[in-house]
Order: C-alpha cells, then sequence, then structure tokens
C-alpha cells in the first residue's frame, strides 16, 4: 500500500476515494477517525489516501486530472441573479 494523496478535509478525502473506486482502484481514507481529536492532534497530515502499489500510478494520474480540472462555463439564469443554482 502506499500513500498517495494528502487531501484538504473529508469531503476532498471521501469525493476522491468514491471517484477512485468509479475507475475501479480500491483506495482506503486513512485518518478519519482522527479527526474527532482536533485540538489535541496536529491539524495537517491526518488524512491519507492509500492504494494497493500496482494502481498507484494509475490512481495518481486520475488525482492529477481533477485537480487540474477547470469549471464549466456557465450562464446564470435572469430569474436567479444572484443566488446559487445547484
Amino acid at each position: 500500500m502506499q500513500r498517495i494523496y494528502e487531501p484538504e478535509n473529508l469531503m476532498e478525502g471521501e469525493l476522491l476515494q468514491c471517484m477512485l473506486a468509479s475507475e475501479g482502484i480500491e483506495a482506503h481514507l486513512q485518518g478519519r477517525d482522527l479527526l474527532g481529536g482536533a485540538g489535541e492532534l496536529p491539524l495537517f497530515g491526518l488524512l491519507g489516501l492509500t492504494v494497493e502499489n500496482d494502481q498507484a500510478q494509475q490512481a495518481l494520474e486520475l488525482i492529477a486530472a481533477y485537480n487540474a480540472a477547470q469549471p464549466l462555463p456557465f450562464e446564470e439564469p435572469d430569474s436567479f441573479t444572484g443566488v446559487l443554482v445547484c
């Protein structure tokens, strides 16, 4: 197993874990149970995505593509000016 990425937060870690699973890569999110110790433990380096050694390169490429992605252009409808549409 290799630790390939340190997500900024639990939400990003779970998103990446699911993205990798959709590509057939089993990833483990280490440290999720340690987040409750914030204040007692250091803030950085608690979370880490790990994958099997033979899948590490493919996982790194997918995460790099995720980090390089740009939002799609979006035209805001006139009836929702200034309102976040999800």
